[in-house]
């Protein structure tokens, strides 16, 4: 006769011993190393958004300046794939340890030099690319930050916890958000000849100080007993990426598609921006303002999601995430192509922050337990840079497909909407994994291609 053992059995027949397991340790280096990578991230998105265009594109056209600019931030997403690859055969093979030491350092020092650049004026086309070069390490860095720091908290959680503790991977990525456009609220206000000289520089040399912290927490986090047990019966895998292909394509596919809702973040933070300070003529430290407001409510709502993807369940929390981000983007344009403030602050906090959260909160715990240990952070690397990729190139899109008009903006909604439908059917598809133990997560892939 089969027995079925609830979340609870499960967890009891799966003793950890005392002292393996540093959850709350695991939780807060990855947030503050999410925190400090991304900063450094968005401190470009910000300044492609309102700067870039004008120091680095100034002999071209206003518009297709802006469309130059925000390809610039795209290429970041480029080197993605290609650092996925790299950084989860290193994590698999070698720890999750090593690849979160390297890319916060990689992306440390990529942004320092950004801010060291001399502009179009000064020395031509040596400038832009130049940035370019430099936006691609950042891209290599991040491809390996968020999985490792996904892998190694939720190898370092309670088996009934694991959506709460790596959703503070994304609280990290959220204050590294905050503290970007807080810096930069002041910044924009400067005289515009003073924000173009020298103001926009001093964000990116603020990277060092919160690089030097991240390094600091990160140092003394030891590596996770699920790969330490992986490691001493030497049944880590030569070739991760040939593991995970073999075993675990679907789900790979799966993550691929499912983070195209990332194309909410990067309309909301870089076109969003834009259109409302360019188009609209809304002011800059306003929408500074909503931004910075949005991720402090996604900060509280982050943790919530995450605790109720531990009772229900991942996918359902992820699908309502990505629905309701299809429909809300239609009145948040609309709202900001009013200018109407207090109808954008409501549907901006309502999208960004709350909404958007359902599935940003959960997806480290949905795509990290679709693999086993052996490949887990090949697989969540490849497949969320490649889904990345494809999210972060949205804003050069749109750019280039917003009509003329009021009504200008209704094509970028759709190519918000058609992404979030698509991320939500490729995650209805998957196995719902939030009671599966540890040591089972994956190993049963093929059953559910």
């Amino acid at each position: 006769m089969a027995i079925t053992l609830n979340a609870a059995d499960a967890r009891a027949t799966q003793p950890e011993p005392e002292g393996l397991k540093t959850p709350r340790k695991a939780a807060f280096a990855s947030w503050i190393g999410s925190a400090v990578e991304y900063y450094d991230f968005f401190i470009y998105g910000t300044a492609a958004a309102l700067v870039f265009g004008k120091i680095f594109f100034p002999s071209i056209d206003p518009k297709l300046a802006t469309v130059a600019a925000f390809a610039t931030f795209g290429v970041g997403y480029i080197t993605r794939p290609i650092g996925a690859f790299f950084m989860g055969h290193v994590g698999d093979k070698f720890g999750r340890k090593k690849v979160l030491t390297f890319t916060l350092l990689l992306m440390g020092i990529s942004t320092f030099l950004i801010g060291l650049l001399p502009t179009y004026n000064q020395v031509g086309m040596a400038a832009p690319i130049m940035l370019v070069i430099l936006r691609l390490l950042q891209g290599l860095s991040a491809a390996g930050e968020q999985a490792g720091a996904n892998s190694m908290t939720l190898e370092h959680a309670p088996a009934h916890r694991r959506a709460f503790y790596t959703s503070f991977t994304l609280s990290g990525t959220q204050m590294g958000f905050i503290l970007a456009t807080i810096v930069f609220l002041p910044i924009s206000a400067l005289p515009e000849d003073q924000l173009l000289s020298w103001g926009w520089r001093i964000p990116f040399f603020l990277s060092a100080i919160v690089v030097a912290v991240g390094f600091w927490v990160r140092r003394t986090l030891p590596e996770t007993p699920a790969f330490k047990e992986e490691a001493d019966a030497k049944e880590t895998v030569k070739l991760p990426a040939a593991v995970l292909f073999r075993d675990h394509t679907p789900a790979v596919l799966r993550v691929i598609f499912g983070a195209l809702v990332s194309v909410v973040s990067t309309i909301f933070g870089l076109f969003v921006l834009s259109y409302a300070v360019n188009t609209v003529h809304i002011p800059r430290a306003t929408m500074l303002t909503l931004l910075v407001c949005s991720n402090v409510v996604a900060l509280a709502a982050i943790p919530l999601w995450a605790i109720l993807a531990d009772r229900i369940g991942r996918r359902p929390v992820f699908i309502f995430g990505a629905l309701g981000c299809a429909v809300l983007i239609w009145p948040t344009l609309w709202a900001i192509s009013r200018g109407d403030l207090t109808l954008i602050f409501i549907f901006g906090l309502l999208t960004s922050g709350i909404v958007y959260s359902a599935s940003n909160a959960i997806w480290p715990s949905l795509y990290g337990e679709m693999f086993d240990t052996r490949v887990r952070l090949s697989g969540m690397a490849i497949g969320t840079q490649i889904g990345f990729a494809l999210g972060g190139f949205a804003p050069t899109i749109s750019a280039a497909i917003m009509g003329e008009g009021p009504n200008g903006w209704m094509p970028v909604a759709a190519l918000v909407t058609a992404s979030c439908v698509i991320a939500a059917i490729s995650i209805l598809t998957a196995r719902e994994t939030y009671k599966v133990p540890m040591h089972e997560l994956g190993k049963n892939a093929r059953a559910f291609a």
